[in-house]
């Protein structure tokens, strides 16, 4: 796997959530995603921005613009050290939140992405890892 960029976020406010939603942008277009995977990256990343925000406290992306074998894609590894998640099937389904939303982020950015990679421990943090591929 051949890594063509690069960048890394810090997460501490909401203008740096909109700053993951333009950086995610700017690389799904570099590579060559089309609009509607361009919108899909970017709902799923704002979506994951947001919950390291709020849920973690804060924390960094880290977004990556590579190739592997013939095709393109564009990874985005978001991470914590909040409290975690103490169930993460539960956080995955539609409906459960521990906020004031609609409990459709987690979830919702799964369906939104190609690959998608959950790990939290309990009062260490979460990482999830989002992958979108060219089509």
């Amino acid at each position: 796997m051949a890594t063509t960029r690069t960048e890394r976020l810090a997460i501490r406010s909401s203008d740096d959530v909109v700053r993951v939603r333009q950086a995610t942008r700017t690389l799904a277009v570099e590579a060559g995603l089309s609009l509607v995977d361009q919108t899909k990256i970017v709902t799923a990343a704002s979506e994951l921005a947001r919950n390291t925000l709020d849920y973690g406290g804060g924390g960094e992306v880290h977004m990556e613009r590579f190739a592997d074998g013939g095709r393109t894609g564009l990874r985005l590894c978001f991470e914590d050290h909040g409290p975690g998640i103490a169930d993460i099937e539960a956080a995955l389904r539609d409906g459960f939140t521990t906020g004031n939303g609609l409990g459709l982020g987690l979830g919702g950015a799964r369906r939104l992405c190609n690959d998608f990679f959950i790990e939290s421990k309990v009062g260490a943090g979460t990482k999830v890892t989002i992958t979108r591929w060219k089509s």
